[in-house]
């Protein structure tokens, strides 16, 4: 599974892909907006939005993207490690 954080602290940006990497899921994590950021987005499964640290700018252009290939959404007002690992088990099982 392809997850895409948008969103979250730079300092946890190697947290969030080793918690991803745990579950078995490709990450990417965009805690900026990068130059051409809906291209980078690409196809993924999955886009989680930590919504109290990301421009609105970057919930509209990943929000447009995501409905455009049918990714699931998830949105977590908390940015942590464990909002994270809530999110993963929501919607993936572990085996």
């Amino acid at each position: 599974m392809s997850i895409v954080i948008i969103g979250g602290h730079d300092r946890m940006h190697c947290r969030y892909k080793d918690i991803c990497k745990g579950y078995g899921c490709k990450c990417k994590v965009f805690t900026q907006c990068p130059g051409n950021f809906k291209g980078q987005i690409g196809n993924p499964d999955l886009v989680i939005f930590f919504t109290n640290t990301v421009a609105h700018k970057m919930i509209n252009v990943a929000y447009e993207q995501a409905v455009k290939v049918n990714a699931q959404i998830a949105r977590s007002h908390s940015s942590s490690a464990s909002a994270l690992k809530d999110i993963l088990d929501t919607y993936i099982s572990v085996n």
